[in-house]
């Protein structure tokens, strides 16, 4: 999938514990850990600005985008 999680790299650069983070977001560290590993399909705009708080970031911090040409085609074509 070209939309990437890129968490991993934030939480490392502002010097944070993934375990402190879910705590103060309110997620449970599997849940957070899904999420930075990108295993999951889709997150909750709450849940996204709750990092985006915990963190002082913007969303196109904590995700990143790979173009790929099969991201234009219909649904129906799948």
């Amino acid at each position: 999938m070209p939309v990437r999680v890129t968490l991993d790299a934030l939480i490392v650069r502002k010097g944070l514990k993934a375990k402190d983070l879910a705590q103060t977001v309110g997620l449970s560290e599997t849940q957070l850990s899904l999420f930075r590993s990108g295993k999951v399909k889709g997150i909750r705009f709450r849940t996204l600005a709750r990092l985006c708080a915990a963190l002082d970031c913007a969303p196109g911090d904590l995700l990143g985008y790979d173009f790929d040409p099969r991201d234009l085609e219909s649904v129906e074509d799948e």
